[in-house]
């Protein structure tokens, strides 16, 4: 695979707020910007907003397209203010966190702890949620971003058996640090994750296990579109993926965790850029038509 500048990208659901969600979110982080902005014609949601925007340096995708998900702090995006990269990084952390405080909810107040000097955790005005830490990395240096899985409920416990199954799928891929609950940290059992990070496709991900009665689980809010050149490649990751047959639509599946992915052509990110109006309908209406996306039909629809 030729990996692309970021092959795997987070795509964020929200019901009416992608464009202003994501012109507050390019105001906040530096290097930040809206690259694509373009309106998905007669979708079930009626017409639906799909921009694409870069924070940190990180590509996103979201999309417009009604009520139907609501964000939750399974999936948050942890933020890393690296002193020794980023000037004045504590004071742009406090920046950050201010702007994210506006009509957020906190979920953990920005204080010192044990594994950081400074860290917090709070929910933004659209529900989203951020983990803003002032790292001292002791390896290598990780991202200034990176997306966070926390396993609840009845998938509380299955973190690393779930680190280890994308390992083993995605390609660029390597286990990275990982703590463990202690004994004496209940409800939370002895050995499970308290935090991990892992890269897959050269994109990192952390993940942790949570025993607390938590009132909400994966959903399709937050999904992850791997971006692959090749039908070949869609049919390997679809097949090794997906779990929840009557979740598979438009080229979105569901895996064994309850995580949601997007298994798109690399082709599709250009045709949004560059594509006609027209041309852009005609792929949505054969894509809506879709479980697995089929690359030929998907190009004859876009050339026709």
């Amino acid at each position: 695979m030729t990996i692309p500048y970021q092959s795997i990208v987070p795509h964020l659901w929200f019901d009416k707020e992608a464009n202003e969600a994501a012109a507050f979110y390019t105001t906040i982080f530096p290097d930040s910007k809206i690259t694509n902005r373009v309106v998905l014609k007669d979708t079930p949601s009626g017409d639906a907003d799909l921009v694409s925007f870069e924070l940190w340096g990180h590509q996103f995708m979201a999309i417009s397209a009604g009520p139907y998900f609501t964000f939750n702090p399974s999936v948050s995006f942890m933020v890393n203010f690296d002193p020794s990269s980023v000037k004045d990084a504590s004071e742009k952390l406090d920046e950050v966190w201010n702007q994210l405080s506006e009509g957020g909810t906190i979920l953990m107040p920005l204080d010192k702890y044990l594994f950081s000097e400074k860290y917090g955790w709070i929910q933004d005005k659209y529900g989203l949620s951020w983990q803003l830490i002032l790292s001292d990395p002791v390896s290598e240096e990780r991202p200034t971003i990176v997306p966070s899985l926390m396993f609840v409920g009845d998938k509380c416990g299955k973190a690393e058996e779930a680190i280890h199954f994308y390992l083993s799928l995605f390609k660029h891929s390597r286990q990275g640090q990982i703590a463990r609950y202690p004994r004496g940290m209940e409800p939370d059992k002895e050995g499970t994750i308290m935090f991990a990070d892992f890269m897959l496709e050269n994109n990192w991900f952390a993940a942790m296990d949570s025993a607390l009665d938590h009132a909400f689980s994966f959903n399709e809010a937050v999904s992850f579109m791997v971006y692959c050149d090749t039908q070949d490649e869609i049919d390997y990751y679809w097949d090794k993926l997906s779990a929840v047959p009557e979740s598979e639509q438009c080229g979105w599946l569901k895996d064994k965790y309850g995580i949601s992915w997007q298994i798109v052509p690399t082709e599709m990110d250009e045709i949004m850029r560059k594509g006609k109006p027209e041309q852009i309908d005609r792929v949505n209406q054969a894509t809506l038509k879709m479980k697995k996306l089929d690359l030929v039909e998907l190009q004859k629809a876009y050339t026709r």
